[in-house]
C-alpha cells in the first residue's frame, strides 16, 4: 500500500524543475567606459567575481574594430585576460553594424573582417551573435542571406534566450552618475540580479510552453560595470533559485539551435521567435525588455524619484 502510494504521488506531483541549466555571454567586448571603472579595472572584476562564483566558462561576443582606440586601447589584452582564465571568445562582427539598415554585401564584409581578427585565437569559438539581436526584422530576404552566408563560413548563430536590457539599465546608471544625481548602489544591484533571475525563469517557462522541454539557455549580458559589481552574485542568485550555470559551449551544443524558425521575430530573442512562430500573442518576452517600464522603476527604486 506504501509504494502505491509513492508511485501515485509521484505520478500526480507537479514536476520539479531540475533542468533548468543556463550559461552567460557579454557582448561588445571591449565595450567603453562605464560609470565606476576604467576598462582595465572593469576586466579584472569580471574575470575575478566569475572565478569567486566558481562559474563554468562563459563566452565573450568581441567586436574587433573597437580594439586600439578610445576605450578599446588594450582591449586585446583584456580579452586575451579573459580567455586566459578559461573563457572563450566569438563574433559579434567588426564594428556592430544593425543588419536591418546595412547593405547585406557590407554587412557580410564586416563579418569577415571580425572573423579575420577572431579566427586563430586562443579560446575561439565559430559563433556569430548579431548586433542588436537584429537578424534583419521583416526582411526575410536580407535574414536569408544572412543564414546562408553563415553557414558558408562554418558559423553558428550565437543565440540568446534570456535578456532584461542590461545595456539599457547600464545607461541609465552612466546618465545619473553624469548627471551628479545620487544613486542607491544596493538597490541598483538588486535590479540588475533580480531582473536577471526573473529573465531566466520567464525564458524557462516560455521554453517549456512552445518546446515542451527545458532546452539550456543562454543568457545575454554585455560587459559593463554592473556586470563588473554584480556578477557573482547573479551567479549565486541563479543557483539558489534553482539553476545550474552552464558553459557556453554547453549551452550552444542544445539541438535548440537547430530551430530557427521562419517568422517575422527575427529581432530578439530566440524564445519570442519560437513563441511567435507557436502562435502565442503577445508579450512573448521579459517584461523589463520594455525600457520605459524598466526606466519607471530604476528611477523610483535607485533614484529616489
Amino acid at each position: 500500500m506504501r509504494l502505491w502510494l509513492a508511485i501515485l504521488f509521484l505520478l500526480l506531483a507537479p514536476p520539479a524543475h531540475a533542468q533548468k541549466q543556463i550559461a552567460l555571454s557579454f557582448d561588445d567586448a571591449p565595450r567603453h567606459a562605464g560609470a565606476f571603472f576604467t576598462p582595465d579595472e572593469r576586466t579584472q572584476r569580471i574575470i575575478a567575481e566569475l572565478k569567486k562564483a566558481k562559474a563554468p566558462q562563459a563566452v565573450f561576443f568581441v567586436n574587433p574594430g573597437a580594439i586600439g582606440q578610445g576605450d578599446g586601447v588594450g582591449g586585446a589584452e583584456r580579452i586575451a585576460a579573459y580567455v586566459a582564465e578559461g573563457h572563450v571568445i566569438a563574433n559579434h562582427s567588426n564594428s556592430h553594424k544593425r543588419l536591418s539598415t546595412t547593405d547585406t554585401a557590407a554587412y557580410l564584409a564586416d563579418l569577415d573582417a571580425a572573423e579575420v581578427w577572431l579566427k586563430d585565437r586562443p579560446g575561439y569559438r565559430p559563433w556569430f551573435r548579431f548586433p542588436f539581436l537584429d537578424e534583419g526584422g521583416k526582411d526575410k530576404a536580407k535574414r536569408d542571406a544572412l543564414r546562408a552566408g553563415l553557414a558558408e563560413r562554418g558559423l553558428r548563430n550565437g543565440y540568446v534566450t534570456a535578456e532584461s536590457s542590461d545595456w539599457h539599465l547600464e545607461n541609465l546608471t552612466r546618465e545619473a552618475v553624469q548627471a551628479g544625481k545620487t544613486i542607491d548602489r544596493k538597490a541598483l544591484g538588486e535590479l540588475y540580479v533580480g531582473w536577471h533571475v526573473e529573465a531566466a525563469d520567464f525564458a524557462d517557462a516560455m521554453m517549456r510552453r512552445v518546446t515542451g522541454r527545458q532546452p539550456v539557455q543562454m543568457m545575454l549580458l554585455h560587459e559593463t560595470d554592473l556586470a563588473a559589481l554584480h556578477i557573482g552574485d547573479l551567479v549565486r542568485a541563479l543557483r539558489k533559485a534553482g539553476w545550474t550555470v552552464v558553459s557556453a559551449d554547453t549551452a550552444y551544443a542544445d539541438p535548440l539551435g537547430k530551430e530557427m524558425p521562419d517568422t517575422p521575430a527575427a529581432n530578439g530573442t530566440l524564445t519570442e521567435a519560437l513563441a511567435w512562430a507557436a502562435g502565442i500573442p503577445a508579450p512573448r518576452w521579459y517584461r523589463y525588455n520594455q525600457t520605459d517600464l524598466a526606466t519607471a522603476v530604476f528611477r523610483e527604486k535607485v533614484l529616489g524619484e
